[in-house]
């Protein structure tokens, strides 16, 4: 007390206090503001859990079990994070329309409100990957068209065609077209491996360079056709040989025709 009195009178005595002051103030109100917050949030987050969990036992747990645990039919849901369940069920995947080789892209069955809710039920299972939304993904500012490009065709285009446009796999199966999806979904995708893709982790693919992929495959979405069926967009090359196979098989058939007739 001394050691302070000491200094009372001195000049920076009062600036110093009302900076302590207004520290001291500046800081309650942020922990008061804090826990009001939390306390706000926590209910509303319980009820969305419990509203995902009612969804999930009515149209989930014929299949992935009551808890989530997985059975015959399908496996296992904890751990893998509310980006799964937002990508499968938000691009209509899930439900499955049947129980085929593989799922496939669809009208999504529940809305968005309700995608969310399940996949907070989900999430609270246990620790896995977060869901994303297209606001949060910054790709047109943070990707590069150049680096997207060769990093699709490094590690997408040996099942997805280098132009994105799917191909197919062994045993029934298939690489879907990466035309039209919404940046959010491609993205969860990279980050949860559905289906036989596999998973790339922030080591294997930075988050930057995933927003790199994210804007080629949109730029990709943007170009024209200039022309003649598609194919894939394999190039004129596919389209000639089409054209001459079919062309020259009809010519043949033809010759074979008139040759049958003037007999």
């Amino acid at each position: 007390m001394k050691f302070i009195s000491r200094f009372r009178r001195h000049k920076f005595a009062t600036p110093v206090l009302l900076l302590v002051a207004l520290s001291s103030l500046g800081f309650t109100f942020s922990v008061a503001t804090a826990a009001t917050t939390n306390s706000k949030s926590q209910p509303e987050t319980s009820s969305l859990i419990a509203e995902g969990q009612k969804l999930f036992l009515a149209g989930c747990s014929s299949c992935h079990g009551l808890n989530a645990e997985g059975g015959s039919l399908a496996p296992s849901l904890i751990g893998v994070g509310a980006a799964s369940v937002d990508f499968q069920v938000g691009t209509g995947r899930m439900p499955m329309a049947d129980m085929s080789q593989q799922a496939m892209r669809k009208k999504p069955v529940y809305k968005d409100e309700q995608v969310a809710a399940l996949a907070a039920y989900v999430a609270s299972l246990a620790p896995g990957p977060a869901a994303i939304t297209n606001e949060e993904l910054a790709w047109e500012r943070d990707g590069n068209i150049a680096e997207g490009g060769e990093l699709f065709r490094t590690n997408c285009a040996m099942c997805h065609n280098f132009a994105g446009q799917g191909g197919a796999l062994t045993q029934g199966k298939y690489a879907p077209t990466l035309m039209g999806v919404e940046p959010k979904h491609i993205y969860e995708a990279m980050v949860t491996g559905p289906q036989s893709m596999p998973v790339f982790s922030d080591k294997t693919l930075t988050p930057e360079e995933k927003l790199s992929i994210i804007k080629w495959i949109k730029a990709a979405e943007q170009e024209k056709n200039l022309g003649g069926a598609t194919l894939g967009r394999v190039g004129p090359v596919t389209e000639g040989l089409l054209a001459w196979t079919f062309g020259l098989g009809l010519l043949i058939g033809i010759a074979v025709w008139l040759t049958s007739k003037a007999k």
